[in-house]
């Protein structure tokens, strides 16, 4: 698709247009009223030709448009974008040019004409923004193709306003519109604009998010960083969240930017069992999980996975925590504690240790966000949350020793644990404990050997012999499971679909070693 730009003054809206060609649009020619509007140097410096058409003083607006169109006609353009040209085009124009786009800085019909932004604060409003729309003969009034908002702050003026509506609002909206016309996905008739696919939901075409600071933080992941809190809208159905989970133990201090990261990873991973669990997080990484009859003996067994590593970590447990299990988390140090709710003699055993944070989220029966989302520079990662857990029916044994019932129900454990631990990502575990985790290697056979060093030497009464190995992606060779093997363990449960799975299950078989695919893989990257 080919651009055609007119533009008054500096055009910044049609030179960010020709450095981001959404959609594969170029910016064709620049036309501008103006001999000396700056628009024309910059864009000749990125080699898009110009048009000068000066009205004449005795000239109808009828006759400078058609020299306008002359002037264009060469160009073989698809679309007209207009930015700053302050001239109203008539159907002279209109009617034989492409269809003409203006972005205007406001969210029409709020607050047209010329001085938007002075017209913005002298109302006192708190949102403005932009919007792109199809130019028709009736100033600032032709149908709306998109809108985009930006807050306005207690110390705006007209100067920082008009800067952060250019940047964060026009430069995002317009380029939005010109890639939507590119994919032919627009459909003007009359005042009627359809957009095919702007629809919504999980991943609707526009994306608005907001938030509000609730807290600033001391810093964030290190002392000269700062970092703040921002709290997103939520309904009476909220899940449980550490974000709003209120703070126990007063005499603690606020929790920090990694407290709030490790204590929203750990309460992720124990809200995966049903029956009651416990995990210790240690830099947004498990350092131990387990199920057991109760809290006070899971939060134990996740403990003895790595007592060491445990030490300054984060517990989250997904029951009430009672008084039994608050002495066990106060025996050593830990920097944050998350769970449903406390009774009255846990609290009165949490809130003597006083560098404790205490967080108490609610019930975990609403569930989790659908969506997950990471930031990147210049855009957003979203995704479905990783939902997805197998049961015994979903395990395709693929040795010739078959897994036993023990052994298919720690698969079933580790597994949930595993969907915790970074890739890539090893879980030992015997009976519903781990004994040993490998996270974060850029090498499986590594994380095998991690996992299995950690449980040799860390674990309290257990060890790599014996154990039941989760893999979040599959072996693409026999060396991981050859490892594993050599360390003592006897079942192995990992997704399968490698192109080297019969030289994996062959060597399984070698060592007597059986396995289970579970044809999902659970890559963890944040």
């Amino acid at each position: 698709m080919r651009i055609a730009g007119m533009a008054g003054n500096r055009g910044r809206n049609l030179l960010n247009l020709a450095d981001r060609a959404p959609g594969g649009a170029t910016l064709a020619v620049v036309a501008t009223d103006d001999a000396d509007a700056p628009v024309l140097d910059d864009a000749a410096d990125r080699g898009v030709p110009t048009e000068v058409v000066v009205p004449d003083a005795d000239e109808s607006r009828a006759e400078h448009e058609r020299r306008l169109l002359d002037a264009l006609g060469g160009y073989d353009v698809d679309l007209v974008c207009l930015d700053g040209y302050m001239r109203v085009l008539s159907e002279t124009f209109l009617d034989a040019a492409p269809t003409a786009l203006n972005v205007h800085p406001s969210i029409l019909p709020a607050f047209p004409g010329a001085d938007a932004h002075e017209q913005v604060l002298a109302a006192g409003v708190t949102v403005t923004g932009c919007t792109v729309h199809v130019v028709t003969e009736q100033v600032d009034g032709g149908p709306v193709v998109t809108q985009e908002t930006v807050p306005v702050y207690g110390d705006d003026d007209a100067a920082s306003l008009k800067r952060r509506v250019r940047e964060e609002a026009e430069f995002l909206a317009y380029p939005r519109v010109v890639r939507w016309f590119a994919e032919d996905r627009v459909t003007v008739d009359g005042e009627d604009v359809t957009v095919d696919g702007d629809d919504g939901g999980e991943f609707p075409a526009r994306r608005q998010t907001s938030g509000d600071r609730t807290r600033r933080l001391r810093y964030g992941e290190n002392p000269h960083q700062e970092a703040a809190l921002y709290e997103s809208p939520t309904g009476p159905d909220a899940p449980a969240s550490v974000v709003r989970a209120p703070q126990h133990n007063p005499g603690a201090k606020a929790l920090s930017y990694n407290n709030y990261n490790d204590a929203d990873h750990a309460l992720d991973v124990v809200r995966e069992y049903d029956d009651p669990a416990a995990v210790v997080v240690k830099h947004a990484t498990p350092a131990g999980v387990a199920v057991a009859d109760d809290v006070a003996a899971a939060y134990e067994d996740a403990l003895a996975t790595d007592p060491m590593s445990a030490f300054g970590g984060v517990v989250a447990l997904n029951r009430v925590c009672d008084a039994a299990t608050a002495d066990a988390v106060t025996d050593s140090f830990k920097e944050v504690l998350v769970a449903p709710d406390y009774t009255e003699s846990a609290l009165d055993v949490l809130r003597a240790s006083d560098n404790l944070r205490v967080l108490s989220v609610g019930s975990l029966d609403a569930g989790r966000d659908r969506l997950t989302t990471v930031d990147l520079v210049g855009g957003t990662l979203v995704q479905e949350r990783d939902d997805w857990t197998p049961t015994a029916a979903d395990l395709e044994t693929v040795t010739e020793r078959a897994p036993t019932e023990a052994e298919v129900e720690t698969m079933l454990f580790a597994w949930r644990a595993l969907k915790g631990v970074t890739s890539n990502g090893i879980v030992l575990a015997a009976g519903r404990e781990t004994v040993g985790i490998g996270a974060g290697q850029v090498s499986r056979v590594d994380a095998v050997e991690l996992a299995a060093r950690k449980a040799r030497t860390h674990a309290e009464g257990g060890g790599p012999e014996g154990a039941v190995m989760a893999s979040d992606a599959f072996f693409p060779f026999p060396d991981g499971v050859e490892a594993a093997a050599a360390a003592g363990v006897e079942a192995v449960v990992q997704p399968g679909g490698s192109v080297n799975d019969e030289d994996v299950i062959a060597a399984c078989d070698e060592h007597g070693v059986a396995m289970a695919f579970t044809g999902h893989r659970c890559f963890r990257h944040d």
